[in-house]
């Protein structure tokens, strides 16, 4: 490992703020990378990083495996072999078995649990050791942890196997959104970072399938194969993240410029022209300082500070909605539709037909993002799913086949709707939103908080959908609706927009303390003197902005 470089030292906090932490060169080195990001098509991105882009979909693959196992558990709720194994017996007279509500509620929660754990645990070692160390250590214990749920005896020591298997699920979420932001330049970002969702939706697609080629069988390898593909992800992700390059962001965290040089090398195209390594060093460096001459911790508790405090209330609540907004019932669509009625077999294709659609719907997100702002896109998709769930409650009066299969065709366009806006889009806004110093912790702080609050919903599912509990039925989308309404209303008076935004730029947008609904339209330049020779308390006037979405 090569030696560190000596620690920048920090500025004087009872000094004037100078714009002298870098010298006129490396700020005009600085301004130009930035200038060229602004300019740089999609075209030459994609001719300039292709790299970066392939060891970002090798790192995003690892949630693959999240959305296959949390798909999988509420398929498998549906499957007759798995009942008898882990169930009890609720009709003696036509010998059905079922897993009740209650331990449905700790199966999905424990995997929640145990992503808590993983994502306090990466949020530590990704910034002590690195993006990549951390998901390769990750991938060794999913390895060790999916034996637990293949041998699992009961269903009390396979709700062991998923809190196990959570720990490294959560390193995986915090990780992947980090790297995949911070190895890419501006205008790649929103495809990265939201390659993530399509992730999930690729390992619920293969739920679907496994679930439908295995839900014929009446023996142990009805519910034992699917457990068992799940070793098909950690190895080849690990051997290929032994060639990985670190994030240049990460080594200049850590004053490791030369390392960060490498980086920025290894992840590029040689002999790209307009392109200078040097230049976009500098850029990071400039961000780096600049960040650091606003607030100087990287802990945890300073991401409830000053600035930083509402840039994590607006990513946990980011987080917050994608659980509030009704998406948990994508999860639970098989069980769901068997539950109304329908035949196991027909659920099962359904769901393959419901997760190729929102596979489809990620990939339509990356065309609306390179025209329409991230904040436009994730309030219509809100407003859109609330009329959605609006009418699966209503048709939950009808009587029928009829019924059930227009239920079924319902949330079909629900997972589209969620796939082509709110799921894919806060990936892309988590990762842009939180600063780049805190951005790990930030990460974590908000994905612990979409767990918790998972914790909450999961009960509540199990048991309006559980024909053993409440047995809503289809009605539960009433309750749903609800609470996405609620989720409407807060992104529209607190998101922001970073559409076209460095991260240097958004930091400023910050520090003036901009509102949400004029971040789009306020002009801000992150190397004006002016601004850095502010008083502490001093604010800028606003004068530039302008009313407008």
């Amino acid at each position: 490992m090569a030696e560190k470089e000596p620690q920048t030292p920090m500025r004087d906090s009872t000094t004037t703020p100078t714009h002298g932490f870098h010298s006129d060169t490396t700020v005009a080195e600085a301004k130009h990378a930035t200038e060229s990001e602004h300019n740089m098509s999609l075209l030459k991105a994609l001719k300039l990083y292709p790299k970066a882009i392939g060891w970002s979909v090798l790192l995003s693959s690892t949630l693959i495996m999240e959305g296959y196992d949390l798909a999988l558990l509420g398929s498998l709720y549906a499957s007759p072999a798995f009942n008898q194994k882990y169930g009890e017996l609720v009709d003696p007279a036509t010998g059905k078995y079922a897993v009740s509500a209650a331990w449905q509620s700790g199966l999905s929660n424990g995997a929640r649990a145990g992503e808590i754990f993983g994502l306090i645990f990466a949020g530590w070692a990704a910034d002590r050791w690195g993006y990549r160390f951390t998901t390769q250590a990750s991938l060794v214990l999913m390895c060790a942890f999916i034996f637990v749920l293949f041998f699992a005896p009961n269903v009390k020591i396979l709700v062991l196997g998923e809190v196990l298997c959570g720990i490294p699920w959560g390193a995986f979420q915090s990780v992947t959104p980090a790297y995949a932001s911070e190895v890419a330049p501006m205008v790649l970002r929103p495809y990265l970072t939201t390659f993530i969702n399509m992730c999930w939706v690729i390992g619920q697609f293969f739920a679907a399938a496994v679930n439908k080629g295995s839900v014929g069988r009446d023996d142990e390898w009805a519910y034992r194969i699917p457990f068992a593909v799940q070793w098909v992800w950690p190895v080849p992700i690990f051997i290929g993240l032994l060639f990985a390059p670190e994030s240049p962001w990460w080594y200049v965290r850590h004053n490791r410029k030369e390392e960060a040089k490498r980086s920025l090398l290894r992840l590029t195209s040689r002999n790209q022209p307009g392109f200078n390594v040097d230049h976009t060093l500098a850029m990071i460096e400039h961000t780096n300082e600049m960040e650091k001459n606003l607030k100087e911790g990287v802990r945890f508790r300073d991401c409830f500070k000053g600035i930083d405090l509402r840039r994590t209330e607006i990513v946990v609540g980011i987080w917050l909605v994608q659980t509030l907004g009704g998406q948990n019932l994508m999860g639970y669509f098989a069980y769901f539709m068997v539950q109304a009625g329908m035949d196991p077999q027909n659920s099962f294709s359904l769901s393959m037909g419901q997760y190729a659609l929102g596979i489809v719907g990620t990939a339509g997100s990356w065309f609306l993002m390179s025209k329409v702002g991230r904040r436009r896109i994730h309030f219509g998709g809100l407003c859109a799913q609330l009329i959605l769930l609006i009418v699966v409650g209503g048709l939950a009066f009808g009587d029928g086949v009829a019924s059930v299969w227009a239920i079924g065709g319902v949330l079909i366009a629900f997972t589209f709707v969620y796939d082509f806006a709110v799921g894919p889009v806060t990936y892309s806004l988590v990762s842009e939103l939180s600063s780049t110093r805190l951005k790990a912790k930030t990460i974590v702080l908000a994905r612990a908080a979409y767990n918790a609050s998972n914790i909450f919903v999961n009960v509540m599912t199990n048991y309006q959908l559980s024909s053993s509990a409440w047995n809503w039925g289809a009605k539960t989308a009433f309750f749903w609706a609800g609470t996405c309404l609620i989720s409407a209303v807060w992104v529209f008076f607190r998101l922001p927009e970073p559409k076209d935004r460095t991260y240097a730029e958004l930091d400023v947008l910050f520090e003036r303390r901009v509102p949400a609904r004029k971040f789009a339209k306020t002009k801000v330049d992150p190397f004006d003197q002016k601004r850095d020779a502010c008083n502490d308390g001093e604010k800028i006037s606003m004068e530039e902005s302008s009313k407008g979405y």
